[in-house]
């Protein structure tokens, strides 16, 4: 399980719309229990990002760290680190 501080719960509530056509969630505590239910996973680097969505089942051999990074369900953070909401 996965924390999910104010820096994840802030830019899923700013960015939400890149994976989903309407807003899923308005508050802070509604995107935590949003992010909680969906399993949300908060990763440290791109090389992460990459090992989970394998771990998913997605194929993405071949995919560049830019490719990565432009999913729809990966969400750069400001400091660096990822979180990754499977739609």
């Amino acid at each position: 399980m996965y924390e999910y501080d104010e820096e994840c719960l802030k830019t899923f509530l700013k960015k939400q719309e890149q994976l989903f056509d309407e807003p899923v969630a308005e508050t802070m505590a509604e995107a935590e229990a949003f992010l909680e239910d969906c399993m949300a996973a908060v990763l440290e680097n791109i090389d992460e990002v990459r090992d989970f969505l394998e771990g998913e089942g997605l194929d993405v051999d071949g995919m560049s760290a830019e490719e990565l990074e432009e999913a729809s369900e990966v969400f750069l953070l400001p400091s660096g680190r990822y979180l990754v909401v499977e739609g």
